[in-house]
């Protein structure tokens, strides 16, 4: 266990289409090589943050994802060694606006609005990536059910893959992808993504003030 939340991380990394059955959900087909793509740090919530749903938009959608901490500077890191450099796992959920990710052709707007990435509860040390529970719940029904044994491309590959591409530096976080079964967050819901070793996040969703 490393402890309580407390990250400020220069970058947030994300993996996109990263669960076969996600994939397919989402009318898309299994990508060749990881699809990287960065999400504002002004973005981050903790536990029991609020998520501020913006009004006017059909779909603003949930996704729950195992997120890797990094602990120690990664460039160009061999797969074999990229667990070396995770500082510990947490709980990530990958707030998105369907419509503008649609709309856009790309995702920074859509997945980057304030409260957009919630975090936490905790960051947990020594846990085997490979093979953990992942879930999804709002207002207590169960929506995504899946394990990261599922990830098309696992937490090493991810490593290596995106430090040959960019710098990881110690609080930096990598988000690993969504499985099947996401859907619209509603003012007033509560969702829950809780992943096997680490705990529940959770978060409440409110309407976005007027005036932002």
């Amino acid at each position: 266990m490393v402890g309580e939340l407390d990250l400020v991380p220069s970058k947030i990394v994300a993996i996109g289409q990263n669960y076969r059955l996600h994939a397919q959900e989402m009318g898309k087909g299994i990508p060749a090589e990881p699809l990287i793509f960065l999400k504002a740090p002004s973005a981050m919530i903790g536990d029991g943050g609020a998520i501020e749903r913006p009004a006017g938009f059909a779909r603003v959608d949930h996704e729950a994802e195992l997120g890797v901490v990094i602990g120690t500077r990664a460039r160009r890191v061999a797969r074999e060694d990229a667990l070396a450099h995770v500082l510990g796992y947490t709980c990530v959920n990958d707030v998105t606006v369907r419509e503008l990710q649609q709309r856009d052709g790309q995702w920074a707007r859509a997945k980057g609005f304030d409260t957009f990435c919630p975090v936490g509860p905790r960051v947990v040390a020594g846990l085997d990536p490979s093979d953990l529970a992942i879930r999804c719940r709002v207002n207590g029904v169960l929506r995504q059910d899946s394990r990261t044994s599922d990830l098309i491309f696992d937490v090493p590959t991810l490593i290596a893959f995106v430090s040959a591409h960019m710098t990881l530096e110690p609080g930096d976080l990598l988000s690993t992808g969504t499985p099947a079964g996401v859907g619209d967050l509603a003012v007033g819901d509560e969702v829950e993504v809780e992943i096997e070793g680490i705990g529940v996040l959770r978060n409440r969703v409110v309407a976005r003030p007027e005036g932002r």
